[in-house]
């Protein structure tokens, strides 16, 4: 004999007065991730093993509202406080190749340090340098120097003239040349008649010492432009004395601060040797330089080369760097190198290196989101090439893919110091492992977030202090009374589908908190109750259940067919969940069975239609297994039946109503009439064993609603497995209804059990002869299945003797054929 459910049985209820206190305001605020004991250890394990190969990275797995990254972030920023502080990254000129900067790092704040110093020491060398070669000592060094070297050119310009005129000849400087005339033997010049008049012997004579006297000219001024050279680099050298000697002290002084920075010492000891190799940009640091066209020229700073491009400051940053990217694209993801345009042209240098959140986290935790990673191919590849070669590198992303580009920047790549954790679904998990063999070698570590904890005292004073922690984080949220708690645990334990347990679903849970505070504001509460959570949870529902509405109104007026009172054989109400985005609700659906002789079996109309699933035609071909079992120990199985959804037009999968097409076609067989105010959910095995199933609230709680629309009779209410009894979360006006005896629910742990509620006819035992009692269900149905059989076998019979009538007229025929066959004569 079943037992129906009582009122206490059907929903958890709260007591309000575990809580001492008045309202969640008195209570210390929750600092603690609760109900993920699992993940927590995965995050301590990942977190704790600092490994160079990078192969301890970690992947938050859970479903969405679970709170994983909120949880994530808290962990990380909790366990990176007590890490060293990380360096900081900056990028400069490098003077050996321009097209490949250097990275240095420095202590936290020194970045910006060293770039103000240099910035400041620059500043101060475009003043001073220009004063060292106004100083009245380096003109007078520098007027020696060209007094030597100009009385040795004009040595050299001496002695060519006397050899020229040894050759009769004349030498003549004129600001654009040298001129050479041929003289008299007096010494005066020879002009053009006089030499026109002299014989040919002399002309000769004469073009053959002016090609000497050229060959002269030539050598002594190759010497004086060999002297000019020499005199110009002493001078060079002069002034990178005095200037090296003027800033010298400057440099030892700029270097101090930095002293056991090996890199940063000797860029500033390639800055300080560019500085003297190039004192012209110095000494004309304050002249504009004029443009010969009337429009302006792009120009590059000469000084640009010597500033300091700190990508990552870490003066302010406490601990290790934790760092969310929320959009993980590859600039994002690995910085950039921006580049400007002047006249047409792109332009790029060092000073335009942005950082991407891999700097930013250098030495720390970057946290990245599955969903977002992996839709952009190109950042997840490029990450892998990160983690295993321990470097980040900055490219242009159309390189990184194998296109060909203009030539830019190829910064010197900055070593890989992260822990990356990526929060995203199992399923994603799964997939990784399957298709990246990268993956599982680069992620050891899984931190599993679950949906749902044991629900205990300890737990639920726990949830008092997370709602505590909810109100003190959202500025529009009113504290919670002890009413307005125990209803959000109940919430928390409707979310789970299970009376021992709390939701995980902490996003699920603040929102709730901020609707019924918005409630609680509205009535001019200073807490919020019970009621007021109640209200919130009417409301949302009443936002979602439009369709659910239309379809119990459409019951209701008949437009879809389901019985609630009365009696029919072979006809019973099934139920099915329907999942509109965030919202779920039960839908009672007619199933028919109609059984007849034949030797088809049984028939799933849906599967012929092509409009069932694979569970739901597994559940069919369990049915005949049970059937089998029952009713063919000792002949086949010989009947014909068949099952339908009534009014489904769309897939339907699932072995939730195996029992109750079951239950309809024992109905049919034994034509005995099934209660129509009653619905059934539940799978069924080959044993006759009702399974449980999910969905069980939403389903019960959807045929509760249309009963009420068509009128409770206080007949009606729903079977369902024993083993879901534990799920049970009933809305309070479901349980209202039942502790009134105007609703009921029944377990049932056998077919047996519930043919029985349905039928109010036994189900029938087997007894030791092999046969149930008459008037049982099973009875009834076994002596339907004779009967049947008994048809078949006379129809067959009759089949054979017509056949066989058939043959002998046959040969009949064939004898009086031959007899009137003409004779040969």
């Amino acid at each position: 004999m079943v037992k129906e459910l009582e009122a206490t049985q059907l929903r958890y209820t709260c007591d309000a007065s575990a809580f001492g206190f008045k309202s969640t305001a008195e209570l210390e605020p929750l600092d603690q991730i609760i109900g993920q004991e699992r993940a927590i250890d995965a995050l301590k394990l990942g977190l704790g093993i600092k490994d160079v190969k990078n192969r301890y990275n970690i992947y938050v797995a859970g479903d969405p509202g679970t709170g994983k990254m909120s949880a994530v972030e808290r962990f990380l920023t909790r366990a990176s406080t007590d890490e060293p502080q990380p360096p900081d990254l900056c990028y400069v000129h490098n003077f050996d190749n321009p097209y490949s900067p250097r990275y240095l790092e420095l202590p936290a704040g020194k970045g910006c340090q060293l770039r103000t110093d240099l910035e400041h020491h620059i500043d101060r060398l475009k003043r001073e340098i220009p004063k060292v070669f106004e100083s009245d000592e380096f003109k007078a060094r520098s007027k020696k120097i060209n007094d030597r070297y100009g009385e040795r050119r004009t040595t050299l310009l001496e002695e060519m003239e006397t050899k020229a005129r040894e050759l009769g000849f004349a030498v003549q400087r004129t600001p654009i040349g040298i001129n050479t005339l041929p003289l008299h033997e007096n010494g005066e010049p020879l002009s053009q008649e006089e030499y026109d008049a002299l014989p040919e012997e002399k002309r000769d004579e004469i073009r053959e010492h002016q090609g000497q006297v050229q060959t002269l000219i030539k050598e002594q001024l190759q010497e004086v432009a060999r002297l000019d050279e020499e005199r110009e680099s002493e001078i060079k050298k002069l002034a990178k004395e005095a200037v090296l000697f003027m800033i010298e002290p400057p440099f030892a002084q700029l270097k101090g601060p930095y002293e056991g920075l090996d890199k940063v010492i000797g860029f500033l000891e390639s800055v300080k040797k560019d500085i003297v190799e190039n004192l012209d940009s110095f000494q004309n640091s304050g002249a504009a330089k004029k443009s010969p066209f009337p429009f302006p020229l792009p120009q590059t700073d000469p000084f640009k080369k010597y500033t300091v491009n700190v990508l990552v400051d870490n003066a302010k940053t406490e601990g290790a760097p934790v760092i969310v990217e929320q959009n993980a694209t590859y600039p994002n993801l690995f910085g950039s190198i921006e580049r400007r345009v002047q006249m047409g042209v792109a332009m790029t240098d060092f000073t335009m290196i942005k950082p991407g959140s891999l700097h930013r986290a250098n030495g720390g935790y970057l946290v990245v989101n599955a969903n977002n990673l992996f839709r952009l191919g190109l950042s997840w590849e490029a990450l892998k090439i990160a983690l295993k070669r321990r470097e980040i590198h900055i490219e242009d992303p159309w390189q990184m893919m194998g296109y060909s580009t203009t030539e830019g920047l190829r910064p010197e790549p900055v070593p890989f110091r992260i822990k990356l954790v990526i929060i995203g679904s199992p399923y994603i998990y799964e997939l990784l492992h399957f298709y990246d063999e990268d993956f599982g070698k680069l992620f050891n570590v899984k931190a599993d977030f679950g949906t749902e904890m044991d629900r205990t005292p300890e737990r639920e004073q726990e949830m008092a202090r997370f709602l505590s922690a909810c109100c003190a984080q959202e500025p529009t949220a009113l504290p919670f009374d002890p009413t307005g708690v125990a209803k959000m645990i109940e919430y928390a334990t409707e979310l789970t589908g299970d009376q021992t347990k709390l939701s995980c679903q902490f996003g699920n849970l603040v929102s709730i908190v901020k609707e019924a505070s918005y409630w609680a504001r509205t009535d001019g509460a200073s807490t919020v109750s019970g009621d007021h959570v109640r209200r919130a949870l009417e409301k949302r529902d009443f936002r979602h259940d439009r369709i659910d509405a239309k379809i119990r109104e459409m019951i209701e007026r008949g437009t879809i067919f389901v019985d609630t009172e009365g009696e029919r054989a072979g006809q019973l109400n099934g139920l099915a969940v329907l999942q509109m985005g965030d919202y779920a609700f039960g839908k009672p659906s007619r199933i028919t069975a109609a059984v007849h002789a034949g030797k088809a079996g049984l028939v799933d109309i849906e599967r012929e239609a092509k409009l069932g699933g694979k569970t739901h035609t597994k559940g069919i071909m369990i049915l005949k297994g049970y059937l089998g079992e029952r009713f063919a120990q000792e002949r086949p199985l010989s009947f014909s039946a068949s099952l339908a959804f009534e009014q489904s037009y769309s897939m339907i999968d699932g072995d939730s109503a195996s029992s109750t097409e079951l239950y309809a076609i024992l109905s049919s067989l034994a034509d005995t009439p099934i209660r129509q105010g009653l619905a059934v959910t539940g799978s069924v095995n080959q044993k006759g064993e009702v399974q449980p199933i999910g969905g069980v609230n939403e389903k019960i709680e959807g045929f509760y609603r249309v009963c009420k629309a068509k009128g409770l009779t206080g007949d009606q209410g729903v079977l369902i497995p024993q083993a879901n009894v534990e799920n049970l979360m009933l809305r309070e006006e479901v349980v209202e209804a039942v502790e009134a005896g105007r609703f009921h629910v029944y377990p049932v742990s056998t077919v047996e059990e519930g043919i029985e509620v349905l039928t109010g006819v036994p189900a029938g035992a087997l007894r030791d002869d092999g046969t149930y009692p008459e008037e049982s269900v099973f009875g009834r149905s076994a002596a339907r299945l004779e009967a049947i059989h008994e048809a078949l076998k006379a129809a067959k019979e009759e089949e054979e003797e017509e056949k066989e009538r058939g043959s002998k007229r046959d040969e009949t025929n064939d004898d009086t054929e031959g007899n009137d066959a003409p004779k040969d004569k």
